[in-house]
């Protein structure tokens, strides 16, 4: 690879997968990454949410939090009101993820911040979970681009300057849309995609003399390990299926 070109992994929605994560991995230094850009949710409903905290730790991601995350570390604080309000399985998984952070990540998580401004090559990007307004706000393929140019001209006032790319995650769906002169990238999921194909998802953003180029993947990984994980920790089985089946949880439910 030339030295004029930099290639970063973008990643993130990783919910506690970690064979998922470390396929990811491989793949990415295979192709030449040094660099990796977490969007955030590192845990949920995966059976390895204090592993997959400590290795992106050790590889020095760049990351910030996502809104699964936050909703973990409140548990304490929403305990009770969400034992009565939740589905029993999603009251579950919160509980259970929290309980299974060191205290040492805990803390980890809690010092990301929501949002993260990077420069690299003399240009501006900006990472967010959801949308640079609301880390819940779904951001997809067919998300119109009235919308998006909103967004790109809400980001220019707030931080007085333009993003060579926006990128974000969250909705599980992976895209690359330009709108004027800025990217929107979609990492997709790694550890819970829910379009009905288990394997993981993530992109590399490559810069070079032509300029910005994001493409995405879709790598096969043990699911089964990922699956005999969460049926050793005696983690609901429905839980196992979204794994094996690439659903969410409410699809899984009804099926």
């Amino acid at each position: 690879m030339s030295k004029k070109t930099k290639k970063i992994a973008l990643l993130g929605d990783v919910h506690a997968n970690l064979p998922a994560l470390e396929a990811v991995i491989t793949h990415a230094q295979n192709l030449g990454v040094e660099t990796f850009w977490n969007i955030g949710d590192f845990v949920g409903y995966g059976a390895f949410p204090n592993e997959v905290v400590k290795r992106m730790r050790k590889k020095n991601f760049v990351s910030i939090i996502g809104n699964y995350d936050l909703k973990v570390l409140n548990f304490p604080l929403k305990d009770d009101n969400w034992r009565e309000k939740k589905h029993p399985l999603k009251y579950l998984a919160f509980k259970w993820a929290y309980e299974n952070l060191s205290p040492k990540s805990l803390e980890f998580l809690r010092s990301l911040p929501e949002e993260r401004q990077l420069k690299t090559r003399q240009l501006n990007f900006l990472l967010v979970h959801g949308s640079p307004v609301s880390n819940e706000e779904l951001l997809e393929p067919g998300t119109p681009e009235r919308r998006l140019l909103e967004l790109k001209t809400l980001v220019k006032e707030k931080f007085s300057t333009d993003f060579a790319a926006i990128i974000c995650g969250h909705s599980h769906q992976p895209f690359t849309r330009r709108i004027e002169n800025t990217l929107f990238i979609n990492t997709g999921s790694v550890g819970r995609p829910d379009d009905g194909s288990p394997r993981a998802a993530y992109a590399i953003l490559q810069i070079d003399k032509n300029g910005l180029h994001a493409f995405h993947y879709r790598l096969n990984y043990d699911v089964d390990d990922a699956v005999a994980a969460i049926r050793r920790k005696n983690l609901p089985e429905a839980f196992a299926k979204m794994m094996h089946q690439g659903r969410d949880l409410e699809t899984v439910l009804k099926n």
